[in-house]
């Protein structure tokens, strides 16, 4: 992997986009009790798409081709509620480190070498190691799990469309539509959900915050990352979210995980490091 300078600055632009977006989800998790994930996601989905059209004005240049952006923003709804309604049944760190496996997957799957297998491996021992974890009842729910690898699964589509999207103009405008696309399509479902609970004036400066922590600050710097990198290196270069996020999930929401979950997330970690290790060796 060629270290340029327009690589150094994609992954300054990635390191702060997981800090932030982790940082935002921490807040977001101490909304559910009063709004609920579906309430929480109309939050951070309806200011951030407000924010992002205020900035960068997306229908000054509109897309040529409305297919790819509709997908991304599709994916990016979806991969919002699910993690929300994920992170309402198990913890920040194991529930980004599942919903990892999507852009993990991105990157292996891109690979036509017989030995990053060895990463898929790793990448599964992660996640048998939560099983026993799923079994005890004090343990792991096991819808948060599925809920988890679904959101991972929107996040692989978020990375390859947003990509292909990308390309076609300016990436703000580009995350601005995909996140309006997000909005029109779930802040209604907040809305139906909650109601009234959400013009709660003392939680409209926390949606307002999550809004920007969570989605319109590190989306842009995504995008900006994802116009300077391959998608294969930028699912690769994001192999420190699952640490980030447990670190976040301890520090602001006091979340203490066992021994074998933290070895869960270190395996997906090794997965992505080992990815991106051998990512440019010749076969």
């Amino acid at each position: 992997m060629v270290f340029n300078r327009d690589f150094v600055f994609a992954f300054i632009c990635l390191l702060c986009a997981m800090i932030t977006i982790q940082s935002g989800a921490s807040i977001a998790k101490q909304l559910f009790p009063l709004v609920g994930p579906e309430g929480t996601t109309a939050y951070r989905l309806g200011f951030s798409a407000l924010i992002l059209c205020l900035v960068f004005r997306p229908w000054r240049q509109l897309p040529a081709q409305w297919g790819s952006v509709i997908i991304y923003g599709l994916c990016l709804g979806g991969m919002n509620i699910m993690f929300y309604f994920a992170l309402e049944r198990i913890p920040l760190g194991i529930g980004v480190a599942l919903e990892f496996t999507g852009p993990l997957a991105v990157a292996l799957f891109s690979s036509k070498r017989k030995r990053d297998y060895l990463w898929v491996v790793f990448a599964i021992v992660g996640i048998l190691l939560l099983l026993p974890d799923m079994s005890n009842v004090n343990g792991l729910d096991p819808i948060g799990v599925l809920l988890a690898l679904g959101a991972g699964a929107c996040w692989a589509g978020y990375i390859l469309f947003g990509k292909k999207s990308g390309n076609q103009g300016s990436g703000g405008i580009t995350v601005a539509l995909g996140m309006s696309i997000a909005a029109i399509c779930l802040v209604p479902v907040g809305v139906v959900s909650q109601g009234s609970a959400l013009l709660n004036w003392d939680l409209i400066p926390l949606g307002i915050m999550i809004g920007v922590l969570s989605s319109a600050l590190p989306y842009s710097l995504e995008m900006v990352a994802l116009r300077n990198m391959p998608a294969q290196g930028f699912s690769i270069m994001m192999s420190l979210e699952p640490a980030i996020a447990a670190i976040a999930g301890l520090l602001i929401l006091g979340e203490i995980l066992s021994f074998w979950q933290w070895l869960a997330i270190l395996m997906v970690i090794i997965a992505s490091l080992g990815s991106s290790i051998t990512a440019k060796q010749p076969s």
